[in-house]
């Protein structure tokens, strides 16, 4: 191989951006579960801490930007799993999502402390979590109660973290004000 090759491919992983000046955009953080699954096999051979988290982030609010740091700050590289579609109706009723799912990811992606995007189809992630096993699994506090894929990251030597709740902020109550706001125009 020779050394422009070599040189090339080192500037292409995210972690060697920094070196160049340049960032990362949105479209480079937003992979399919085995592009992923290659990105972090290599991160994880240099010793880097995968976290991941998850959720539907249908209309990003900063109850979401604060959970996400949180996240972020639990290791080096922050996978977010953004349920499809699809998943959100089945979870959240006919009229979600708000916004479709590459939006929803774009956004994801275009914040700062993200690294990666996944979107899944399933109602829970705990597929792409058994894929990638993350070092630490954060969910809100609010769901103390069950947590997907708990199991298989506790099982592979990792943990699950609880993320504080920023009360006042939830994507229905967000909507619920729009509704009333034009309601009364």
């Amino acid at each position: 191989m020779g050394l422009m090759k070599i040189l090339k491919d080192w500037l292409e992983k995210p972690e060697n951006l920094w070196c160049t000046g340049r960032m990362r955009t949105h479209h480079s953080k937003i992979v399919s579960v085995s592009e992923l699954m290659e990105k972090l096999h290599e991160l994880k051979k240099q010793g880097k801490r995968i976290v991941f988290t998850n959720g539907c982030f249908d209309i990003l609010h900063p109850g979401h930007i604060e959970s996400l740091l949180f996240a972020r700050q639990q290791g080096d590289v922050l996978v977010v799993g953004l349920n499809s579609d699809e998943s959100v109706r089945r979870n959240k009723g006919q009229t979600r999502p708000i916004v479709p799912q590459a939006e929803r990811a774009k956004v994801l992606a275009a914040v700062e402390y993200v690294d990666f995007v996944v979107i899944f189809d399933e109602d829970e992630p705990a597929d792409v979590i058994a894929k990638i096993l993350p070092d630490v699994l954060v969910k809100g506090e609010d769901w103390r109660h069950y947590v997907s894929g708990r199991e298989i990251v506790e099982q592979n030597g990792g943990k699950v973290v609880f993320a504080p709740i920023i009360q006042g902020y939830s994507t229905t109550s967000i909507v619920k004000r729009i509704l009333a706001f034009y309601n009364k125009m």
